[in-house]
């Protein structure tokens, strides 16, 4: 189950210090930049009950990461709806928007 709080929505809170304010939908080119980055997402953690993501896993991500993604030119898609309206104090509608997933 995916939020920093496990319970399936991307809210954050004062204990979430990485703001996982914005769900995406996990791509391999993220995946890849992600642990060039120190933050593999992609191998499983079972002591944290984490199976690792694959492509298409949709996941509460930090909205900083998601930013850095953007300016690598590797941003993953975002679901608009179920991302948390704070992730905007730190990206932008537009690029949210733009980089929208499909369906």
């Amino acid at each position: 189950m995916t939020g920093f709080f496990r319970d399936g929505y991307c809210r954050t809170g004062p204990p979430d210090r990485g703001m996982h304010t914005v769900c995406i939908v996990a791509t391999d080119e993220f995946l890849a930049f992600s642990s060039a980055q120190g933050n593999d997402l992609s191998t499983p953690v079972p002591e944290y009950d984490f199976p690792g993501l694959c492509e298409g896993d949709r996941w509460c991500l930090c909205v900083t990461r998601w930013s850095d993604a953007l300016e690598a030119g590797c941003a993953p898609p975002v679901v608009l709806e179920s991302t948390h309206l704070s992730a905007l104090e730190w990206v932008s509608l537009e690029d949210l928007r733009a980089h929208a997933a499909a369906g």
